[in-house]
Formats: C-alpha cells, sequence, structure tokens
C-alpha cells in the first residue's frame, strides 16, 4: 500500500507500526561490531549524516519491519530488521568528546556492514 499525506494523522493517531509480518534472517545479533555505510542518497534516508563511516556495536535487535527509504517511494516495503546500535560519543564527535559517554541509534541492515 502505498502512505498517501492525508493518511498519516489517522494512522499516528491509531499507533500505526511499520513492524512486518515477515521472515528475514538477521544479519546481526547482539555483540557484533559493526561500521554504517557512507550512504549518500539524493533521497528520502533515515540514516543520520553523523553516523556515516562510524564503527559501533549492536546492543538489540527489534525485528522486522518496512525499509523507510524504500517504502516512503512506493518502492516496496524491503522488509529488514532494524537494530539498537551504540556508539561512542569519541566515535561520532571525535577526540574532544568525553570517553564515558555513548548513544545508541536506531539503524536498518541496509545501513550497515560488519566491521
Amino acid at each position: 500500500m502505498l502512505l498517501k499525506p492525508e493518511m498519516v494523522p489517522g494512522l499516528v493517531a491509531a499507533g500505526a507500526s511499520a513492524r512486518v509480518d515477515a521472515h528475514v534472517a538477521p544479519r546481526f545479533r547482539a555483540g557484533d561490531r559493526i561500521r554504517v555505510r557512507n550512504h549518500n542518497p539524493t533521497t528520502h534516508t533515515r540514516l543520520p549524516g553523523y553516523l556515516r563511516g562510524k564503527r559501533g556495536t549492536i546492543e538489540q535487535d527489534y525485528g522486522v519491519f518496512a525499509f523507510p527509504d524504500t517504502h516512503a517511494h512506493g518502492l516496496g516495503e524491503k522488509p529488514q530488521h532494524c537494530y539498537s546500535v551504540r556508539f561512542t560519543a569519541r566515535e561520532v564527535w571525535g577526540p574532544a568528546a568525553s570517553d564515558r559517554d555513548t548513544l545508541r541509534v536506531d539503524v536498518f541492515d541496509d545501513y550497515m556492514d560488519p566491521d
């Protein structure tokens, strides 16, 4: 189903989810080290620019969801896993960042490679 702008308020109010009931093997599991791809599409992406090329560790697998980069353009759900990935503040922000701080970002399979 192609999502139309007028459908959004009703879906949000109903608590709609992008979770997909499809069996897709996970590429990663908790503890795996990953590197975020240097992905620079000319269209919609949910990948934060500040994570491109950064290394992190998988913390949790949330399950299978519609991939927003294709779904937003009516190109299909392209079901895949979404993970919570932990990054050190220094990895993301550089040596001036605290060596004790981390951040967690939700990252889709297509944005990552094993490190």
